[in-house]
């Protein structure tokens, strides 16, 4: 190693014992069980949901919850701690209410501390002790560890905890502390979360998922393919721009646009009224959380028409410059003969119903009219000067990734496209074949240099970026073509079938998915791929576990607008020491309904793999990471205190 380095390092551990008692916490670090990895995918913009899988760690809060108190709690005592500790605030506000007399109130803040201190002491057991203070509440923490690590073998201490108990209540802490210890038992009971995709689109709140996440104390992110489209629309891309419009107006959710982000869709809705009328096609889909009047779904009717129109304009030109896409047969405004009102495509002639082609010249289908390009040009300058949603891609950026190799798992979104062989398929860029990992490594590339210039809207990598999005070969869409076109303005609905790649049927062979983690340089016979992006149909029997536990897809319909094709609302997925179980969660109604009656969502379990012996710190990514810390300490001590 180089001596600069060690020197540097000699500036922190100036001292034989610093060393030495970094090299002994380290190396025991190494020996304890492995924390709790949490997988959550496809939350599509339900806030609400994804709160609460996070605040009852996938059902682990009340496993640990019954493991400590199923012999002296009654099963309704033990429904309403576990509420408290997953929405401390909310509870606490009804409690208050229900006592007739502050002694009782206080009898109950004691007992409750002493229950949440019970309940720390068992999720922190395979923790440092400095791992826990990190955890805990700040203004607290002297008390709290006096509490935790409290030794009343001759029973000198007892009335010193029970004046530290008295005091905190008496001088008005007690809701403070229950607040803090709550959340610190959410964050002990799950050590890391991943986000396997597609936080955006089709639910009214990504950006509270995104706040949430931002302050999280340990999360990453594998972008999907809805993700994409917002990173490129802030990075520069006018057609991934006109795409997420166009979907918030689809699913009745233009607020999260203009109230959650602050974009003036005002110029858009003035062009809307100009050109367009009602027309069933681009009417919104109900949205539950929504009260619209007659005139503002016409409004959004309007709005969904002209900004379809202007991305299918905006695609066009895209598809011409890079041929080597070859999406030849999405040229769909060049391929509709507008006085017939038909289109030709793939080779069959259909007829075209509710059509909205009053801004289109049949001499030249992809120019946009001036007061289009304006309205275009001003929605991507209000985007890109968001300072919301700058922090938020900003963030998606810096924890996101296409796919993530971690504790010897490939945690991928989509798909890694293969022909019907299960080799994987070329793709061919510039004159040069990529494929494979490969091919998502450049990919991933072309994304973060679109990011680095937002002021280029027209290069190869913020055309790659939409590519992404609906291309042949992404690795986020997975399928030969998207028919957007087609499913707005074609009956037929066999012309609205996307045929998805041989990856989606081949990931049910143990030898496909041996082949992806050897192309990933994972072991075949020890690793697992988390996939999302394709909801499980498990009211027909779908099994999300396939390849004999190799494969793990858990996209079981946290979107809203999915639960009815899935059967249920979502499935999450937890990987500890003793190995994975996949968690399927049942709809969940509202934080009040838990809040009120104790009534939290059911989740079923199923084992997806065992491990044989307890997996440890030392065979993790962060183990990998603290050995190379340890070997440096090692040749710090040979270099400057033993030699």
């Amino acid at each position: 190693m180089d001596t600069k380095y060690l020197d540097l390092l000699a500036e922190k551990f100036d001292r034989e014992e610093k060393v030495v008692t970094e090299l002994i916490n380290l190396e025991s670090i190494m020996d304890l069980p492995k924390g709790t990895e949490h997988f959550v995918s496809d939350l599509h913009g339900e806030y609400q949901a994804f709160q609460h899988v996070l605040r009852n760690g996938s059902g682990k809060v009340r496993e640990k919850i019954n493991d400590i108190f199923k012999d002296t709690l009654s099963e309704e005592d033990i429904n309403d701690f576990a509420a408290l500790v997953y929405y401390p605030e909310d509870k606490l506000k009804l409690i208050r209410h229900q006592f007739n007399s502050k002694q009782a109130l206080e009898e109950w803040y004691a007992e409750k501390i002493q229950h949440m201190i019970h309940l720390i002491a068992y999720a922190s057991s395979k923790y440092t002790r400095s791992k826990l203070r990190k955890a805990l509440p700040e203004q607290f923490v002297f008390i709290v560890e006096e509490l935790l690590y409290k030794t009343d073998e001759y029973t000198n201490k007892r009335p010193y905890y029970e004046k530290i108990i008295e005091k905190i209540i008496s001088l008005g802490q007690a809701e403070k502390l229950i607040i803090g210890l709550s959340y610190t038992t959410q964050r002990l009971v799950v050590d890391h979360l991943h986000v396997v995709g597609d936080i955006y689109d089709r639910g009214p709140e990504p950006d509270k998922i995104m706040d949430t996440l931002i302050d999280h104390h340990s999360v990453d992110i594998q972008w999907g393919n809805h993700d994409v489209l917002w990173i490129g629309a802030y990075a520069g891309s006018k057609v991934c721009l006109a795409n997420i419009i166009r979907i918030c107006a689809r699913y009745d959710n233009l607020d999260i646009i203009e109230d959650a982000y602050g974009i003036n869709l005002r110029p858009l809705l003035t062009l809307a009224e100009r050109y367009y009328d009602d027309n069933p096609a681009f009417r919104p889909k109900k949205n539950p959380d929504q009260d619209n009047s007659d005139q503002e779904r016409l409004q959004i009717t309007k709005i969904h028409q002209a900004i379809a129109m202007i991305q299918f304009k905006l695609e066009s030109p895209i598809i011409k410059r890079r041929p080597f896409f070859n999406m030849e047969e999405r040229l769909v405004l060049e391929k509709t003969d507008y006085e017939k009102q038909e289109i030709t495509i793939y080779g069959k002639t259909y007829p075209l119903e509710n059509t909205c082609f009053a801004t289109v010249d049949p001499a030249d289908p992809a120019k946009l009219l001036p007061e289009e390009e304006e309205i275009i040009d001003k929605l991507l300058l209000s985007v890109q000067q968001s300072e919301k949603l700058k922090r938020h891609m900003n963030f998606l950026m810096k924890r996101g990734n296409l796919y993530l190799k971690y504790n010897g798992n490939l945690l991928i979104h989509g798909c890694m496209p293969v022909d019907v062989n299960g080799d994987m398929e070329p793709m061919v860029i510039e004159g040069k074949a990529y494929k494979g990992r490969e091919l998502l490594d450049k990919f991933e590339t072309y994304l973060r240099h679109s990011f680095a210039d937002k002021e280029t809207t027209d290069d190869l990598a913020t055309d790659m970026v939409w590519y992404l999005w609906t291309g042949e070969y992404s690795s986020l869409f997975g399928k030969r073509a998207m028919t957007t076109f087609e499913r707005y303005f074609i009956s037929d609905k066999a012309s609205h079938k996307e045929e998805k790649n041989p990856y989606y049927y081949l990931r049910e062979n143990v030898e496909m998915c041996q082949k992806v983690l050897e192309e990933f340089d994972l072991d075949p016979e020890q690793g697992h791929i988390i996939n999302g992006h394709t909801p499980v149909k498990e009211i027909d029997g779908e099994n999300p576990i396939k390849a004999d536990g190799k494969m793990i897809v858990i996209d079981g319909g946290f979107s809203k607008a999915y639960q009815s094709t899935t059967g249920i609302a979502g499935y999450t997925l937890l990987y500890n020491s003793f190995g994975m179980q996949l968690v399927a969660h049942q709809h969940f109604n509202s934080k009040e309904d838990v809040v009120l009656n104790g009534a939290d969502v059911l989740s079923v379990r199923r084992v997806v793999d065992k491990e044989l012996e307890r997996k440890k710190v030392r065979e993790t990514n962060i183990g990998a990471k603290l050995q190379e810390e340890i070997e440096m300490l090692n040749q710090l001590m040979d270099y400057r205190y033993i030699n």
